[in-house]
């Protein structure tokens, strides 16, 4: 019974090192306003239930120290692996808040982000909390639990760690993440684009006038109505990028 109870133990930790890893790094469940006892609360939840389950897939070395130390490093890679590569597809929106920040003239009003615990654009750090909220509102963060469950079948326990992969992985993934931003702030590029050289052509036909005084507001008003249209389209557009990333994750 001694035995049997401390591998159930050992398969309860080992489980917990791959899924509570990377429930720390995954957006959402890395904000500064998820306090960290639940974020614990929530990794030892799931691992309650998924150890009965996972447990057939562990082979536990309960009478090697030295290898039960590797293999629980090889499980805190693996989880901080996804973790980072769901983070990595929300860069995306890292450089739409920055692009549509520039567009509607927030660029110097700058707002403590707490999906990214750093200091953005005001409008990057709406776009991270709304995506974030609506990840969560329409159960998206149950695929991403998923994805960390069906990683044992990717990089089964006790396996390598494939560096190069790993590394090759989430380098595509952060370009193809700089490519979506780039892709979801076109209008934002554009309106740029047209403001500018409108402004500049009508700066050279009429010199006596006060560009600056006049631009300013009308950036501001038409960038933040662009913003009002394009929202709903860039949310959606970005959250299937999202949860295709994943799906191609798992399979």
């Amino acid at each position: 019974m001694t035995t049997l109870l401390s591998i159930q133990i050992y398969n309860f930790l080992f489980v917990f090192f791959r899924i509570g890893s990377a429930i720390m790094f995954m957006p959402g469940f890395m904000t500064s306003y998820v306090i960290e006892r639940y974020r614990l609360a929530i990794a030892l939840s799931i691992c309650l239930v998924m150890t009965p389950i996972l447990q057939s897939n562990l082979i536990i070395p309960v009478d090697n120290f030295a290898e039960f130390v590797k293999v629980a490093m090889f499980e805190i890679i693996y989880g901080i692996f996804i973790g980072l590569f769901m983070q990595f597809l929300f860069y995306a929106l890292n450089l739409l808040g920055t692009v549509a920040g520039t567009a509607v003239g927030f660029a110097n009003a700058i707002f403590f982000n707490p999906t990214t615990q750093t200091q953005s654009i005001v409008i990057e750090s709406f776009f991270s909390i709304l995506a974030v909220a609506l990840v969560f509102a329409l159960d998206i963060h149950h695929l991403m639990i998923s994805a960390v469950i069906d990683s044992y079948k990717i990089f089964p326990f006790g396996s390598p760690l494939p560096i190069a992969d790993i590394s090759d992985f989430l380098s595509q993934t952060l370009s193809q993440g700089f490519t979506m931003g780039f892709k979801i702030s076109a209008p934002f590029i554009a309106f740029t684009l047209v403001f500018y050289s409108g402004m500049g052509l009508f700066s050279r036909l009429m010199p006596q006038l006060n560009i600056f005084f006049l631009s300013i507001p009308l950036q501001i008003y038409l960038g933040l109505g662009l913003l009002f249209l394009t929202t709903p389209v860039i949310m959606m557009w970005f959250l299937g990028y999202f949860q295709e990333g994943i799906l191609k994750f798992v399979h």
